[in-house]
């Protein structure tokens, strides 16, 4: 173990240093790197880079995510040191991948957990349920007027990464023995079962001290939120039954009425209220960092279909080009919610703005390692100026001649930890192994069935 942490260490250190055909002064760093390093090396360098947003780009006193990191020293009004909740979820499994790849040391990650911890332990929560946005102080910030509250979904992506980490943590080892049971306070603390109303029919994404339930979204499916219920029927303290997912999420079956596009089926029913007949590509990664979809099916549907026909649509969507943007193509695809011309955007097939969001595609690597490769090589061999300190930038626009050098916590997070995934299932076998998480995929129905896709 020790001799791979010090092999990785001095691979990421010959990578970030390595030769380059051109360099970027605004950030010291290679805009392109020399096409004789092996994909292996250069999967390496990505993971070490977009970690780095969660290390080094953290919030200096809680350790937290940040919402966003613009290189460019331009933010929104109150955004730049504004702490995201679901961002933060998604860095501490990004930890664990730093640790295993040797960027960092376990002592190291461990401490950055117990910070992580503490903060959460004296943040503002509601029944539990942690806000979409805090200041560094832990006050809720509003992500809206009225959503100034509990955010069950934000929160579900921060479970995840709990429960990863304490499947993570060694129970023999008594400084983490103490982190295992602080973890598993705040966990059991979430009252999932609150965001139902008492109507047993599904759950609510928010609730508000000041404004209530005044929100009023229930969380239908097929979405990114198919975590929330499945955490929420594994929960040991708040848990939901059967019929608030089958009601709520899968719409009393209405779920499976799949379509197709581009002579794809998609599996289930893409639900929005804009009847686009596919999502955003993040709906293929958020739920699945920790919820491994290889085999995985319940009487809705098959979740390795589902996602991999997802990321298949918008790669034939890119390929095919109806709209002849400049760039599109295989080497260069992948629509997902990030910034755009227009503020942040929920790119898709039927709401393309000729915006490439280099996330949707790297963040695939299980599910097309080859198209995502291409991706991948086209960003650090081809490109001029997409890459920066924090690995790709959050998205750009040949079309339009449109780049920012600018992050985001949401978009960065899915990169480190599906590239693991893909090569090891590291963090799909994590947080499988959570006992509550296997009871709460049998209450739902879900199966784990071992045959060939």
């Amino acid at each position: 173990m020790k001799y791979k942490h010090l092999l990785a260490i001095l691979t990421g250190i010959l990578l970030i240093s390595i030769s380059c055909t051109k360099t970027n002064k605004k950030n010291d760093l290679p805009t392109k790197v020399d096409r004789s390093i092996s994909e292996d090396s250069l999967l390496t360098l990505i993971q070490y880079q977009t970690f780095q947003y969660f290390w080094e780009g953290a919030d200096s006193i809680s350790g937290m995510a940040l919402e966003r990191i613009h290189l460019d020293n331009i933010y929104p009004v109150h955004n730049k040191n504004v702490i995201t909740s679901g961002g933060s979820g998604f860095g501490l499994m990004a930890i664990i991948v730093g640790i295993e790849r040797g960027f960092i040391t376990r002592s190291e990650g461990i401490k950055r957990f117990e910070k992580n911890i503490t903060f959460l332990e004296n943040a503002d929560s509601f029944h539990g349920v942690w806000p979409h946005w805090w200041n560094p102080s832990g006050k809720v910030v509003a992500f809206s007027k009225m959503d100034n509250g509990g955010d069950l979904v934000e929160t579900s992506f921060l479970a995840a990464g709990l429960l990863t980490v304490r499947q993570y943590l060694l129970s023999s080892n008594a400084k983490e023995a103490k982190l295992i049971n602080r973890i598993n306070t705040l966990w059991q603390n979430i009252e999932f079962d609150w965001h139902t109303k008492g109507e047993n029919n599904g759950l609510y994404w928010h609730w508000s001290p000041t404004y209530g339930w005044q929100i009023n979204f229930k969380v239908r499916g097929y979405n990114e939120a198919l975590i929330m219920y499945v955490l929420a029927a594994s929960s040991p303290t708040h848990g939901i039954n059967k019929n608030v997912y089958h009601q709520g999420w899968a719409r009393n079956g209405d779920i499976s009425n799949d379509t197709m596009y581009y002579g794809l089926p998609t599996e289930l029913d893409h639900y929005d209220n804009d009847n686009s007949p596919v999502g955003p590509l993040f709906w293929a990664h958020y739920s699945f960092l920790g919820l491994n979809p290889t085999n995985l099916e319940d009487q809705y549907g098959n979740y390795w279909k589902l996602t991999n026909n997802h990321v298949l649509i918008h790669y034939t969507h890119c390929l095919e080009n109806l709209s002849n943007y400049k760039g599109y193509g295989a080497n260069c695809w992948g629509l997902t919610s990030s910034y755009s011309m227009k503020g942040y955007a929920a790119h898709k097939p039927d709401d393309d703005l000729g915006v490439i969001s280099p996330t949707a595609a790297l963040s695939s690597f299980p599910y097309t390692p080859q198209k995502s490769m291409a991706m991948l090589k086209y960003l650090y061999f081809d490109a001029d100026s997409l890459v920066g300190k924090y690995g790709p930038y959050d998205a750009f626009s040949f079309e339009h001649n449109w780049y920012v050098r600018r992050y985001l916590a949401i978009d960065q997070g899915p990169i480190p930890i599906m590239i693991e995934n893909y090569r090891t299932g590291l963090i799909w076998n994590l947080f499988m192994a959570a006992p509550e998480v296997k009871t709460g995929l049998k209450k739902l129905g879900f199966s784990n069935n071992k045959r060939k896709q």
